[in-house]
């Protein structure tokens, strides 16, 4: 026997490990075991800029909600389908454009106000850049990084005027100067899709029926669809999402159909 070698049955009663083979580079096992260590990682993330997504799915959820509550208090005062139709094309015409404007208004104030303070902080950089630079280099040694690093950092992007102002902004301000949102494509969605859902309960009257329960039928089943969506941005089970929605919009129907039968009866 090799007394360099070792005994295997002596290896196994000593408790000892076997030495495991490392795979020669090159061969399928190193190259898969290298391919599991670079794999890149599926790091994605929902959109949470206010995009026209979000004012889409949102301006469909107001116009049902909006709609609903019109129709179940207008029928439950018990006007005709003709003044149910009324009533609904009126709320669809008035709530889109409400939708559209304040949308537009919102966004558009928005992004003046973020021009005006990235403004503000250009104008900081170019007459004061060394206090700006330890004022950022100050925030990430508060967040852990090494100081000599931090300052280093923050010395460099000095020769970088473009990305120091980028940089300064999404520090101090929490926002990125690049991805505003547009005012008109939110604008835009938000009317549409106010309008789209406000039309859904409306559907079976412009059909030719006249039964109230049937369109709120209707309306619910798209509330709990458009609640579904919304699952997207918040990463909820999306039946939870629609049964949530579905409940919100139950309960505003149910509160103004009660206030148009209250009315309803006391007029007559």
């Amino acid at each position: 026997m090799n007394p360099d070698k070792p005994d295997p049955a002596v290896t196994a009663d000593s408790g000892a490990r076997p030495a495991v083979p490392v795979p020669e580079l090159g061969t399928p096992v190193a190259e898969a075991r290298s391919a599991q260590v670079v794999s890149p990682i599926d790091h994605e993330h929902a959109d949470v800029s206010g995009g026209w997504l979000r004012a889409a799915t949102f301006g469909a959820m107001d116009g049902l909600v909006t709609n609903i509550g019109l129709i179940a208090g207008v029928g439950g005062a018990g006007v005709g389908a003709q003044t149910v139709v009324l009533t609904g094309v009126a709320g669809l015409v008035a709530g889109a454009i409400s939708m559209g404007l304040g949308e537009y208004a919102s966004v558009r104030t928005a992004n003046e106000q973020i021009e005006a303070e990235i403004a503000k902080e250009r104008r900081e950089l170019k007459r004061n850049p060394a206090a700006e630079a330890a004022e950022l280099a100050a925030r990430w040694i508060e967040r852990g990084i090494s100081p000599d690093l931090a300052r280093q950092l923050a010395e460099d992007l000095r020769t970088q005027p473009d990305e120091a102002l980028r940089m300064h902004v999404r520090e101090e301000l929490g926002i990125d100067p690049d991805s505003k949102p547009s005012p008109w494509t939110a604008a835009t969605s938000s009317f549409v899709c106010f309008a789209v859902g406000a039309l859904i309960p409306l559907l079976s009257y412009l059909f030719g029926s006249e039964s109230l329960w049937l369109a709120l039928g209707i309306g619910g089943l798209g509330l709990f669809v458009v609640g579904a969506l919304t699952a997207r941005f918040t990463r909820r089970h999306w039946w939870a999402a629609g049964l949530r929605q579905l409940l919100l919009g139950a309960a505003a129907a149910g509160a103004t159909y009660l206030i148009g039968s209250a009315i309803g009866v006391s007029a007559a």
